[in-house]
Formats: C-alpha cells, structure tokens, sequence
C-alpha cells in the first residue's frame, strides 16, 4: 500500500428486482483511520443486475475527493475480473470481446477505466449473502433503491443528498 495516498475502504453491491427490471446500487466508503463512512444508495427503473454492480463501484470512486489507495469490496466476479483481467484486453480490441462480440455496459466500463486511472486499487471477493456486515448494509441499501426505483419515490435511507454531512473522507 503507497504509504503517500490516503487509505480507504469502500464495499458495493448491486440489486435488481428481475433481470432487466428495476434496480439498485448501494456503497459504504470507509476511512479504516479515521472510521469515517460515507454512503450512498440510487437505483433505476429498468436496468439489469450487472449494470447496478458496475454503478455501485463508479459512485463510490467517483465520491473521493483526491487519489486514494482503495481496498475494493465486491461479491460481483463480473466486477472484479473486468477490473482486474478482462478490461485491458477489451479496450485493446476496440471494446469487443474475444469473440469479437461488442462489450456489453460498454459505456459504465469505460467509466471505471477512467475512474481505476485515478486511484490505486486493490481487489476483494467477498461472497455475497454471507454474513458479511458491510456487503450486507450495501445490499439493503441497493435493494431499497431498487424497490424505490420501481415506484420513483426516493429511498427511506443511505441516499445521500445535497443537506447531507460529508464525512472526511479523502
């Protein structure tokens, strides 16, 4: 870990109510130093499960405020193998997959090559519905946002808004 950047630790999960169908995405942003949180949950009407993954992930670095080293927290494979294996070779052949096929929720991948560049990032799998507290707090919240999303009335919690404390987080 570079010991110049600030240290964060930030877990995500994405829902979706049927596949595509509603959804939602949901990140809780740790300072393990501080123990500062942050979180922050928002969803879509009709979307699909892996589309809320990648969302959760783009929020969550996208609310740091400078270059960090992140422990990313994910139970979603599709996430962490695009991000550590497969995005390089995509980008690479023009956004298409080994079998020449176009890259599917190019546009958010493209985000998070843009979003990885900005930080260091270091990856966890985490099995997801495993007892695990933070995946667990992210789940609630995403399917939260994903049931608001369905009936467009705002979630009850973790929906961070512009009254809302920002904690120092880097």
């Amino acid at each position: 870990m570079p010991d110049s950047l600030p240290h964060v630790q930030l877990y995500t999960d994405g829902a979706c109510s049927g596949n595509p169908g509603p959804g939602g995405w949901a990140f809780v942003l740790r300072h393990p130093i501080s123990g500062a949180e942050k979180e922050s949950s928002g969803g879509e009407r009709t979307t699909t499960n892996n589309r809320m993954e990648l969302m959760a992930v783009i929020q969550g670095l996208s609310s740091l405020n400078k270059r960090s080293f992140v422990d990313l927290f994910s139970d979603s494979q599709y996430v962490l193998n695009g991000l550590k294996e497969w995005m390089a070779a995509w980008k690479k052949r023009g956004w298409k997959t080994a079998d020449k096929k176009p890259v599917k929720n190019q546009d958010l991948w493209e985000q998070l090559d843009l979003l990885k560049a900005q930080h260091d990032i270091r990856f966890h799998w985490i099995r997801g519905h495993n007892e695990h507290p933070e995946n667990e707090r992210c789940d609630r919240l995403a399917v939260e946002a994903a049931r608001a999303a369905a009936t467009s009335l705002p979630p009850l919690e973790g929906r961070a808004g512009p009254d809302s404390p920002e904690p120092d987080i880097p």
